[in-house]
């Protein structure tokens, strides 16, 4: 099942939204991290520049076979032998990945899915205690040239309220990512 609403645009159009090393320095995502996963390739606007930051080994999922195809040759084209692209339903399927294995989840841009607490509650599982969700998202207002009609976008307030819901603790809440977008990070106190 894909998530509602998410035709992506053109590649360059898309990446032009992103300014991803200040997402990656406000969202406490760094070379500390040892594995990390990603719920949603798209083209790989994160996932490349991800792997080149962490340790150990980035996880990247979608169900689009467009864009399983673009992030696997972006992943070749830069070399990259830590990048595990994986191909799976993971809204009805999950990650497939172990319980407390992994050190950072980010759900960038896909909160808008039908159940967002699922997702989160599946990033709990794979982190590590200790470890870290990132969460981005459109800010809630027509101006923005994209992202998710209105009635399905999630504010803020809803971010922070499902990640609560999933038994995160909140490190930072609405972090202004200029020009169209807000951040979140959680963390995983405890074992599952």
């Amino acid at each position: 099942m894909k998530i509602r609403e998410s035709g992506m645009p053109e590649e360059t159009y898309w990446e032009s939204f992103f300014d991803t090393e200040f997402i990656f320095s406000q969202l406490q995502f760094n070379n500390t991290i040892n594995d990390a996963v990603e719920f949603g390739s798209g083209y790989g606007t994160f996932t490349v520049p991800a792997a080149k930051i962490i340790k150990g080994d980035f996880y990247t999922f979608d169900i689009d076979p467009v864009m399983i195809e673009r992030i696997t040759e972006r992943v070749s084209e830069e070399n990259l032998s830590n990048v595990k692209v994986i191909k799976r339903n993971f809204v009805n399927d999950g990650t497939g990945l172990k319980d407390n294995s992994i050190d950072y989840a980010m759900l960038f841009n896909i909160l808008h899915a039908e159940n967002p607490l699922a997702l989160l509650n599946e990033a709990y599982r794979i982190l590590k205690p200790g470890g870290k969700v990132g969460v981005i998202h459109w800010i809630h207002s027509a101006i923005t040239p994209r992202g998710p009609s209105l009635d399905i976008r999630p504010t803020s307030l809803q971010c922070v309220d499902w990640l609560l819901k999933a038994d995160f603790k909140i490190i930072n809440e609405e972090i202004a990512l200029p020009q169209y977008h807000y951040g979140i990070v959680g963390i995983k106190i405890k074992d599952t």
